[in-house]
């Protein structure tokens, strides 16, 4: 048996980046609602952090979509 070590690296090296970029988006998403939620407390209005919020996790979501469609098929 002979393990093709590029072809691993390669493997753990895309799953990471995607790992970071997913985790990353879901961070930002939960930053716009925070300040959304601060800024609604001022008295203000922060649509432009809540829609971004809720674009970042659509696009968190979109990518789990994807995923478990490769994993399916």
């Amino acid at each position: 048996m002979k393990i093709d070590w590029a072809a691993l690296g390669s493997v753990f090296g895309v799953s990471l980046s995607a790992t970071v970029a997913l985790v990353a988006l879901f961070s930002l998403g939960l930053v716009g609602l925070s300040k959304h939620e601060a800024a609604t407390e001022q008295g203000g209005t922060a649509a432009l952090a809540r829609s971004g919020a809720y674009a970042c996790f659509a696009l968190c979501a979109a990518a789990v979509a994807y995923a478990i469609y490769l994993i399916v098929s």
